[in-house]
């Protein structure tokens, strides 16, 4: 086969990856020759476009290291990490809405006991985070495993500014109790733009979009026998929640951040000085094996 035209070389392409050995490789792999080339096809690029798009690709693969993700980011603002969730992720009575990961989270949190401040003296306004883990029907699941992060008071997060800052703060890992319950303290996060120092802030000013995220908390919870759940808890009021750059906010998710006068606060300590406080009860979907057991 040669001699390829506009409207004969889809089907050339197509014919070449016929013989995937796998099923699944071969599926991915026609639909996305099929839907590439009808792109192709609808905007009818110039050889220059063509190369900007490469360069573009290139150059958003250079803006990847260990401490920033460009193409999670790219994902993420064309709403392609959303719809990836909502496709493995559909809602169920009793179980918490999921929402995107982000380019932030870092495997290797440091381990801390319940009530610690988190905030590694970041400055910043205090903020009481408490709340609970337990199945779709209301029972607690009892030592499961709660990963949290959220930016600085400015919006930064601690691997923006690690040379500043000198160790990672804001976030930590928690065990929860025989109830399930978790606290800690930290300090109120801010609204943020996501990076846009790179090529998809060039995307994002050439589509008229702003690269902003309303306030939030991040949560990854798992526990064994259950789904581990992505999620983030958003600051009700916020400005952007109805134009998040990443399509992430669900109202199930966002809550008030209720700001308490000094004093006594709820886990025992007393402050001189107003604080906030945020309390969400989670919910885990249990995993097929653990519902046919």
């Amino acid at each position: 086969m040669r001699n390829f035209n506009e409207n004969t070389i889809t089907d050339a392409v197509l014919d070449r990856v016929g013989g995937a050995e796998l099923p699944r490789a071969k599926q991915i792999s026609e639909a996305l020759i099929r839907h590439l080339h009808a792109f192709v096809r609808e905007i009818r690029p110039t050889q220059r476009e063509w190369e900007q798009g490469i360069e573009f690709l290139t150059r958003t693969g250079h803006m990847c290291n260990d401490k920033r993700q460009e193409f999670i980011l790219l994902s993420d603002t064309l709403g392609v990490s959303m719809l990836v969730d909502a496709i493995n992720h559909g809602s169920q009575s009793g179980v918490t809405d999921t929402t995107v990961l982000g380019p932030f989270f870092v495997q290797a949190a440091p381990q801390r006991e319940l009530g610690d401040d988190i905030s590694g003296n970041m400055e910043g306004e205090p903020m009481l985070v408490t709340g609970s883990v337990a199945t779709c029907d209301g029972k607690p699941i009892a030592d499961a495993t709660i990963d949290v992060w959220h930016s600085d008071d400015d919006g930064y997060y601690d691997v923006q500014q690690l040379d500043k800052i000198g160790d990672l703060a804001m976030r930590a890992r928690f065990r929860a109790d025989a109830q399930g319950r978790f606290r800690f303290w930290s300090i109120k996060p801010a609204a943020y733009p996501i990076p846009h120092d790179g090529p998809v802030g060039e995307m994002l000013e050439a589509q008229g979009r702003h690269p902003w995220r309303p306030a939030h908390v991040h949560f990854m919870i798992s526990a064994p026998g259950f789904e581990q759940l992505v999620t983030h808890v958003f600051v009700a009021g916020d400005k952007y929640l109805d134009s998040d750059v990443v399509f992430g906010v669900k109202d199930t998710l966002i809550r008030e951040f209720v700001r308490e006068p000094p004093g006594k606060a709820p886990d025992g300590n007393t402050l001189d000085r107003p604080y906030y406080h945020l309390h969400y009860d989670f919910g885990l979907k249990q995993t097929v094996a653990a519902t046919e057991v």
